[in-house]
């Protein structure tokens, strides 16, 4: 339980800085070119707001857990006094005169933006007056166009106002990257460094590897790291690798769907150095301490099994919980049996030796100046392998690892990591820049497709493509909500 709000708070914080800086994106260019921001908030706010602000003759009004603002619009009349309807048969609203509102009311001073921040967590809105958007749709902007609104500006100007929140995300993202290599560097286990050689996912023992290979090259190239291992294999679907084995190297041929299965398992990594497991601390009151195990201990078996790596090991362990088991380790040289039974989690209650303890690390520090275009590097590189994964959505073991807020928090730390924050905070803001550009209605992306047709036909879209393309915009983003969701439900439940 500890775990789930660890990485819900940070899953929270994460996306509310990047929402907050999206929408500023909206604001800043809306702004620049003089148009009205009507709203501002931070979360949504149904019915009523945990805060809301807004700054009249020059002094701040702010009201806590306050109903929200009422419409500004009433119903459009005719000269009979009857209500105007469009052809759908629906009421056509229209402003309420300001003269008719009384000084203290915030809907008669409409030039100034009511800032807020509401009490459902689930992302936040830049309301600019004149756009269709998810505040307002086209029967409240029946009324001519005014000088404010964004619907009176040139394309030009309504275009950098569109792209305005994604190209803020994106270079959060670098500035991100920046500030994260700046402040930790890069610490990596070159594969070169892999003594012990790599620990391989259940998909890639399937394929013919084995647990203490090394790998030499991949379709002929070399990584680096183990990450280039997933991204070779998986995302560029490797043919081959040639590995070391028992002192000789073998070629081992691929699968071709060796990137569906890697998937459908959902193996975050393929391959993982590989060390020993190596007591470094032991806790109080656990079956390590209540049975003698000292730091320096290495346990090479479980149950006469001979084990090597941590992984085997834990895993062992793990599947072995609330047992009495025989442990095998060495100390001092000398190889020592011992009975220990096991807690209900699997555990034995120590601190075990990182694999930086016993394998040389690679470490690149840098300088101010040059973290810039290492950041904006790592950014480019980051959208460049996400764009590519993207075919796999498309696949049906790519669907069903489609995951909601569940699956992004995930991604975070079981235990809080400054460096793993600021970096999982800078992916998400790639992936929430890209998928904000998607041509979709009510995304970014859709406008945008709005005002290239535009700018090549001289017209803007009709009033009723603009209502149908928001509603099978809205269905469809509601519908991949849900399915994403659903999967983090069934996962929790079933899986």
């Amino acid at each position: 339980m500890e775990t789930f709000f660890i990485r819900a708070i940070q899953l929270i914080l994460s996306l509310s800085i990047l929402v907050l800086l999206h929408e500023f994106g909206h604001f800043f260019f809306a702004r620049l070119f003089k148009v009205r921001v009507e709203k501002f908030y931070m979360f949504f706010n149904p019915t009523f707001s945990l805060i809301r602000a807004k700054k009249i003759n020059g002094k701040w009004d702010v009201k806590y857990f306050a109903k929200n603002v009422p419409s500004n619009e009433r119903p459009k009349l005719d000269a009979d006094g009857d209500p105007v309807v469009d052809e759908k048969n629906r009421q056509v609203m229209e402003p309420i005169p300001l003269d008719m509102l009384a000084d203290d009311d915030w809907r008669k001073h409409p030039e100034s933006t009511e800032w807020g921040f509401g009490w459902l967590p689930l992302g936040g809105y830049c309301s600019i007056s004149g756009m269709v958007d998810e505040t307002k749709g086209i029967g409240q902007l029946a009324s001519e166009p005014q000088p404010w609104e964004y619907r009176s500006r040139s394309v030009w100007q309504r275009l950098p106002i569109i792209t305005g929140g994604v190209l803020v995300n994106f270079l959060l993202a670098m500035v991100i990257f920046a500030g994260v290599l700046f402040v930790w560097g890069e610490e990596y286990i070159p594969l070169k460094n892999a003594k012990y050689g790599l620990q391989f996912s259940k998909t890639m023992l399937s394929a013919g590897f084995q647990n203490g290979d090394k790998i030499i090259s991949i379709d002929g190239k070399i990584p680096d790291s183990e990450g280039d291992i997933s991204e070779m294999v998986v995302i560029d679907k490797a043919k081959s690798a040639v590995v070391e084995r028992n002192g000789q190297q073998q070629k081992i041929n691929l699968p071709a769907d060796l990137s569906l299965k890697a998937i459908a398992a959902n193996e975050s990594f393929t391959a993982t150095v590989r060390f020993p497991f190596v007591v470094e601390d032991i806790s109080s009151g656990t079956p390590a301490a209540k049975n003698n195990l000292q730091p320096g201990d290495s346990i090479v078996g479980i149950n006469n099994k001979p084990l090597f790596g941590f992984q085997d090991v834990s895993d062992q362990l793990f599947a072995n919980k609330s047992k009495t088991i025989q442990l095998d380790y060495y100390r001092k040289g000398a190889l020592q049996h011992q009975s220990i039974a096991l807690d209900d989690a699997g555990k034995l209650g120590v601190v075990v030796k990182t694999r930086f303890a016993d394998i040389p690390t690679t470490v690149v520090r840098y300088g101010f100046l040059e973290s810039i275009p290492a950041g904006i590097g790592k950014g480019w590189d980051s959208l460049a392998k996400y764009v590519k994964g993207l075919k796999f959505v498309f696949t049906k073991e790519g669907a069903q690892q489609l995951g909601g807020f569940g699956g992004i928090g995930k991604m975070f730390p079981k235990v809080w990591d400054w460096q793993m924050f600021w970096t999982m905070t800078a992916l998400l803001s790639v992936i929430l820049a890209f998928m904000n550009i998607l041509p979709i209605p009510m995304l970014d992306g859709g406008y945008v497709v709005y005002l290239i047709y535009e700018m090549i036909t001289g017209r803007k879209p009709s009033d009723k493509f603009l209502e149908y393309a928001q509603t099978i915009g809205m269905l469809l983003l509601l519908a991949l909500l849900l399915y994403a969701n659903g999967n983090d439900i069934y996962k929790a439940l079933f899986k």
